[in-house]
């Protein structure tokens, strides 16, 4: 089998990144935001892992002081460096029962929205999934890849 076609195969088969390229509902309001920070910290049995994409996937969920040292400190940043009346970088699976949360970077926003081809990945990703490596998953366009490649030739 193919590179292209084993890469295509995984994409359709692991279930972290099924449910990555599921549907997803935007967090509209800073109002929202916190609603759905209280539903992740409310869960008793929760068992969430936290991602920071580009970084190595974490291998075991976090502990419920590191989740909320987390989300502390992420909404904290995304509320200085999203100067916005509004969220809306931040989406979840499900509003009232999340399982999958995408936090986009206000510094790496383009186009969150789909109306590009070319989406960027999150900066965070909350999951009840396990994680695999998004950048290995979602590898550039050839024609970066073959730009970079030329560069030092």
């Amino acid at each position: 089998m193919s590179g292209a076609a084993l890469a295509h195969q995984n994409l359709d088969s692991d279930a972290f990144l099924v449910a990555y390229r599921s549907t997803f509902f935007g967090v509209l309001s800073w109002t929202q935001l916190d609603e759905l920070w209280r539903l992740v910290l409310a869960e008793s049995s929760a068992s969430w892992y936290v991602y920071a994409v580009g970084e190595i996937p974490p291998i075991s969920v976090a502990n419920s002081s590191e989740l909320g040292v987390f989300i502390r400190k992420l909404d904290s940043l995304l509320r200085k460096e999203h100067q916005e009346s509004y969220c809306g970088i931040v989406y979840a699976d499900d509003l009232k029962h999340p399982s999958f949360i995408k936090i986009f970077d206000p510094h790496n926003l383009g186009s969150t929205c789909g109306s590009s081809k070319i989406k960027p990945l999150p900066g965070w990703i909350l999951s009840k999934l396990p994680p695999v490596d998004l950048p290995g998953a979602f590898p550039a366009p050839n024609n970066r890849r073959r730009w970079w490649q030329t560069l030092f030739n």
